[in-house]
């Protein structure tokens, strides 16, 4: 089977090595940096440039949101009938409603997916072959999404390391992600920007590291993905503040007995978030 790879950044990059490294079959890729096509062909990271877009059977799509529909929606008329074409997008609802008739109209398998992955360090050099090892690859069908398409994916995202696939409609994806991924990025934004953030040095240790890590992001990716997502990330923001008021006020008033109930139901919760990851994954072996 050959499968494509349209775009070569960390995320495209890290799913061209895995799936050269870990599958048997013929992977090509491209990009618009021709000098990234040319190191990950010196690295054999892929076999060739992707020239032909009629010549693949699988097709990865992965790049930002606005370039991910674009290219869908310009490209719909050059690839084969029956082949598979998914995006790797981090948000779906605004890609499926542009692309996902039009593909089925044309015979061309679209599948909405994203891989639950990622690092700091953005482009191809930072590439990691087992960047997907253990992570979960979410597909989101709708009713014309192809069974076999999907199976596919599963298939090819099972061999190069995903531990879990999760399978839900684009809209349920959205609404988990504002929380999981776009809110823990505009909280770490938000916290590094105290003014004490350049005293710092010196008094530092885990807590400061986990807060901030994901403030090192392309603002232009994570603002796209934001507003294209608009409505659940602000149902999200909108919770936060409230909590945080409850805390605020809790403290103001000195009553240190619903700041104490206030953590203690935190660090419940935070428990049986691990205990359901603990099962989940003990089912999935």
């Amino acid at each position: 089977m050959k499968i494509a790879v349209v775009g070569m950044g960390l995320i495209g990059g890290s799913l061209c090595r895995s799936l050269k490294h870990y599958t048997s079959h013929e992977i090509l890729a491209t990009t618009r940096n021709h000098k990234t096509v040319e190191f990950a062909l010196s690295m054999e990271a892929i076999h060739k440039e992707l020239t032909d877009l009629s010549e693949p059977d699988v097709i990865f799509v992965a790049l930002p949101p606005q370039a991910t529909i674009d290219y869908l929606v310009e490209h719909v008329g050059d690839f084969r009938p029956g082949a598979v074409v998914a995006d790797i997008c981090g948000v779906k609802v605004p890609i499926v409603e542009k692309v996902d008739q039009l593909y089925h109209d044309h015979g061309v398998h679209y599948v909405g997916t994203h891989p639950m992955a990622g690092k700091e360090s953005a482009g191809f050099a930072n590439s990691d072959v087992d960047l997907y090892k253990n992570a979960s690859y979410i597909i989101t069908p709708t009713d014309y999404t192809d069974e076999g398409a999907m199976k596919t994916l599963e298939e090819l995202a099972r061999t190069i390391g995903f531990q879990r696939v999760e399978y839900t409609s684009p809209q349920r994806h959205d609404t988990i992600i504002s929380y999981t991924s776009q809110l823990a990025h505009v909280v770490s934004s938000a916290y590094i920007k105290s003014p004490t953030s350049a005293l710092t040095l010196g008094f530092t240790a885990g807590s400061f590291q986990d807060m901030t890590r994901v403030a090192k992001l392309d603002p232009d990716m994570w603002t796209a993905l934001f507003t294209m997502n608009k409505g659940p990330l602000l149902r999200e923001i909108d919770t936060l503040i409230h909590n945080l008021t409850v805390f605020r006020e809790a403290l103001s008033e000195d009553r240190a007995g619903e700041m104490r109930d206030l953590l203690e139901l935190g660090r419940l919760l935070r428990e049986d978030v691990l205990l359901r990851q603990h099962q989940s994954g003990s089912d999935a072996h």
